[in-house]
C-alpha cells in the first residue's frame, strides 16, 4: 500500500511541475511578464518554503523533494518575472526609452 501511495504522491508532483513549469517557461520564451501576478510566485515561495519544512518534520521524503522542486521553479518564476518588469514589456530596457539615445536639439526635442 505504502508504494501506492509514493506513486501517487510522485506523479502528482510531475503534474505539478509540468503545470507551473510550463507558466516559467512561457514567461522565459515570451521574455514578458504580462498576466502575471507577482504574488503567484510570492506566495509559491512561501508555501513551498512552509511545505519543505512541514514534510521534512513529518519524514515524508516525497514532499520534501516536491516542495524543493517547487520551490526552485518559484524562485526562477519570480526572477523572471522581475527581470522582465525590469526590462519592460516590448523587451527593451525600462529605464532606455526609444529616442534616448538621441541628443536633444537646443529646443530640448530628439533629434530625427
Amino acid at each position: 500500500m505504502e508504494k501506492m501511495t509514493d506513486l501517487i504522491g510522485w506523479a502528482s508532483t510531475i503534474i505539478l511541475l509540468l503545470t507551473v513549469s510550463s507558466q516559467v517557461l512561457q514567461q522565459w520564451r515570451s521574455k514578458s511578464s504580462a498576466g502575471v501576478s507577482h504574488w503567484l510566485f510570492t506566495g509559491q515561495l512561501a508555501a513551498s518554503t512552509g511545505f519543505v519544512v512541514y514534510s521534512a518534520a513529518q519524514g515524508d521524503w516525497v514532499f520534501v523533494v516536491s516542495n524543493v522542486l517547487m520551490l526552485l521553479t518559484a524562485l526562477t518564476g519570480q526572477y523572471l518575472y522581475l527581470h522582465n518588469r525590469h526590462r519592460g514589456e516590448d523587451g527593451k530596457e525600462a529605464a532606455s526609452p526609444a529616442g534616448a539615445h538621441n541628443i536633444a536639439k537646443k529646443d530640448g526635442r530628439p533629434r530625427a
